[in-house]
């Protein structure tokens, strides 16, 4: 019988297909002893799988490319520290040997062991580690017994289930899985961002998915509205087909602004770089007409390795990047890392009690000035070969600043007199994602030379909501009077002061949030490949006059009801859809 009901639309795309349904991870296993003579042999069948878990995650990684390698090797990464953790490994020995217990029952109790620490605990991020356990144990558990951890996709199906790993999402859509549903999720989280740059269908929050839906059932699923129907009639297949030819006519539309300038309506010219960790990456945005590229990760050169790299190996990579882009804008983030990222070199500290305010981005970099000074070598010596800039990521104070000036200038200056050819002049910006480098902009807005606001940090940190914390998603927004206020008034000082400001957040790449950032002043965009052409569309819809003229009212809105309000008014046609939804595009 025909039900619908309702999700959060996390990733844009219309799926038909059969129902998977897989049952929340609970390692149920009976309490089971083993004689003294077996101890052993269970030792040994628990390190066999430890180490099949770790060859598996070692060899997913390796497949891994472009953007896939920075936002799933990331989680891979943790799940391998993880594995090699003491406290997970000498608490599964140590109850084996004394509790005589069967590798399966030990692994119950030390997973919820370790869980019930994390759930304790103040801190939002150590809470939703227990997923990453979870998926470690399930690992383990499923490797004893010499199956699959997750279950497979098949070409056709759309899954539903508690929640989906990030891990998970590049697999599922390789094995032909038409769209996920989740009870649980956030439409900020990583697992929705990895989704859209896929275009894989997505709805989570979808509450009710576990009781109504079963194996087998056909749905129709609208990632865009979060809308789900159960067992679709007639109307609803015919509406399925409109999307699908709709959403096909889009893309045959986008292709063709792939060489076309991201001009206003009334001759503004607007720059779209890109964001890129890779090569392929580099390769996209250039195919697609970027104006270069706002923001190159260097993580992935620290992430995917166990020694770090010498500057001779990060010069190659920079060098190669902007080759890449044939004399368009290269702009290089130094490292940020800290311990919310999986990290084997030892560079971060691996038991800060809440890494999101610890020592990461220009912190660490500063405090391992061996490290910093190799970097901008690699760096300035790479500026060479094209137009290249130096962004510093988590800036909170113009003593951060002036000490990397420092030190940039005195690397430019012993380069030169070792007969390298580098550009006259390395740009240094800073990267405004954290509130008191916004509020105290002009004071050290002297010191660089341009400016991009990580808009992912900037609101968590401006409204204290973890974005991958579920209970706060409607907390977490941009739509909120003090990001946009705070947003307008670093983009104010920017042209004032003659530097370019650029939104690197996940907001530049959403085009339902063009409008409001060209109405609060913003020229640069900073953008996931994926959808640089959706955004261009909408930007060459826009008046841009008439967008600054409704500014005020859009600075004078009290709430997010409001500001919704003003993106429905101000949405260029044909593209006036629900504010309410628009993160999820």
């Amino acid at each position: 019988m025909r039900q619908e009901f309702l999700g959060h639309g996390a990733s844009r795309g219309s799926a038909l297909g059969r129902a998977r349904v897989r049952l929340p991870h609970v390692l149920e296993v009976a309490e089971e002893h083993i004689p003294a003579r077996a101890v052993e042999a269970e030792l040994a069948r628990l390190h066999a799988a430890i180490a099949t878990v770790r060859n598996e995650m070692f060899a997913l990684r390796e497949r891994l490319h472009g953007a896939l390698a920075h936002e799933v090797g990331e989680f891979l990464d943790l799940h391998s520290l993880l594995l090699d953790d003491p406290e997970l490994l000498q608490g599964l020995d140590e109850l084996i040997r004394t509790g005589r217990y069967s590798a399966d029952y030990a692994l119950r109790l030390q997973r919820d062991r370790i869980a019930s620490v994390f759930q304790t605990m103040d801190d939002a991020y150590f809470r939703s580690r227990v997923d990453d356990i979870d998926q470690v144990i399930g690992r383990l558990h499923a490797a004893l017994h010499r199956r699959d951890a997750a279950m497979p996709g098949v070409a056709g199906e759309i899954l539903v289930t508690d929640n989906v790993a990030p891990a998970e999402i590049a697999q599922l859509q390789a094995q032909g899985v038409m769209a996920i549903i989740t009870t649980a999720g956030s439409v900020l989280s990583h697992s929705a961002i990895l989704a859209r740059s896929l275009h894989l269908p997505l709805v989570v929050g979808a509450a009710q998915a576990m009781q109504k839906i079963n194996d087998g059932d056909v749905l129709a699923v609208d990632g865009a509205s979060g809308r789900i129907i159960l067992e679709p009639d007639a109307a609803d297949l015919r509406a399925h087909r409109a999307r699908v030819r709709e959403l096909a006519r889009e893309r045959k539309q986008l292709h063709r602004l792939r060489r076309e300038p991201t001009r206003t309506l009334d001759g503004a010219d607007i720059k779209l770089f890109a964001n890129a960790e890779s090569r392929e990456d580099v390769a996209e945005a250039h195919a697609l007409g970027a104006a270069g590229v706002g923001l190159y990760r260097t993580e992935f050169l620290f992430l995917q390795r166990n020694e770090l790299p010498d500057e001779e190996e990060q010069f190659r990579v920079y060098r190669d990047v902007v080759l890449g882009m044939t004399g368009r804008t290269v702009t290089i983030r130094t490292l940020d890392l800290g311990a919310d990222k999986a990290d084997r070199t030892g560079l971060a500290l691996r038991d800060e009690p809440n890494p999101a305010l610890g020592l990461r981005g220009v912190r660490l970099s500063l405090a391992r000035q061996g490290l910093m000074e190799a970097q901008l070598r690699a760096l300035v010596r790479a500026s060479g070969y094209g137009p290249l800039r130096i962004l510093l990521p988590m800036v909170s104070t113009r003593e951060e600043v002036r000490a990397v000036r420092t030190m940039l200038k005195r690397v430019t200056e012993e380069l030169r007199a070792q007969g390298c050819e580098i550009a006259d002049n390395v740009p240094l910006g800073a990267m405004i994602e954290v509130p008191a480098a916004a509020i105290a902009l002009p004071a050290f807005i002297g010191s660089v030379d341009f400016l991009s606001i990580g808009t992912n940090d900037l609101v968590q940190y401006l409204l204290a909501a973890d974005r991958n914390n579920e209970a706060l998603t409607s907390l977490y927004t941009p739509l909120h009077p003090a990001v946009l206020r705070l947003i307008r008034d670093v983009i104010r000082q920017g042209v004032k002061r003659g530097k370019p400001v650029a939104v690197c957040g996940e907001i530049a790449g959403d085009p339902h949030f063009a409008p409001m950032l060209l109405a609060l002043g913003l020229t640069e965009f900073s953008l996931h490949p994926a959808t640089l052409l959706e955004v261009r569309r909408t930007i060459r819809h826009c008046d841009l006059s008439r967008l600054q003229a409704n500014a005020p009212a859009l600075l004078r809105a009290r709430d997010r009801k409001a500001i919704e309000t003003w993106l429905h008014d101000n949405a260029p046609q044909p593209w006036k859809v629900d504010p309410a939804a628009a993160l999820s595009r």
